[in-house]
């Protein structure tokens, strides 16, 4: 089922949220996780809040320090590269689409340690190999690659990575 139908807003106004509802729903939702104001609007849009009473509550809670974007788009980073083994490209197009910022982005990226992510590549390389099954060398070394750049490698160095295990 695609995730798009429950962000429908709820035109019957059956589940909306009053004003003070609204902010003490939001501080748990951002306490539990940092959230980005994209992903607060979203939630907000769901439960029919939208326009200026949404941007107040926004404003509201960036200045009680529920949502700071630095800190989204660091946590975002660490969190996606470690758990989800995104590569940096994905991370950056997927902080794009929740509105932060590219100065914020290079910062969440910054995250990173070097030497971790092009470990974490070279065993992903290695798993993919391992996994997938065509006979054709060729064919599997196309797709692997394919695999590792749809996770956000960069190309030049899913290279490296095919040149440092050929060397092993």
């Amino acid at each position: 089922m695609s995730s798009w139908g429950k962000y429908k807003p709820n035109e019957s106004g059956k589940n909306s949220w009053s004003r003070e509802e609204a902010f003490e729903k939001l501080t748990t939702f951002c306490a539990y996780q940092d959230r980005c104001p994209w992903e607060i609007r979203r939630k907000l849009y769901e439960k029919g809040i939208k326009d200026e009473l949404a941007e107040q509550l926004i404003a509201e809670l960036i200045d009680e320090e529920f949502v700071d974007e630095e800190r989204y788009a660091r946590a975002f980073a660490r969190g996606k590269f470690r758990l989800k083994k995104w590569g940096r490209n994905r991370i950056r197009m997927e902080l794009k689409m929740r509105e932060i910022s590219e100065e914020l982005i290079r910062k969440g990226i910054s995250e990173i340690d070097p030497e971790e992510y092009f470990d974490t590549l070279l065993t992903q390389t290695e798993k993919k190999w391992e996994s997938t099954h065509e006979a054709d060398d060729y064919k599997k070394k196309f797709k692997v690659t394919q695999y590792l750049i749809n996770k956000g490698f960069e190309m030049d160095l899913v290279k490296e990575a095919w040149d440092s295990l050929q060397s092993q």
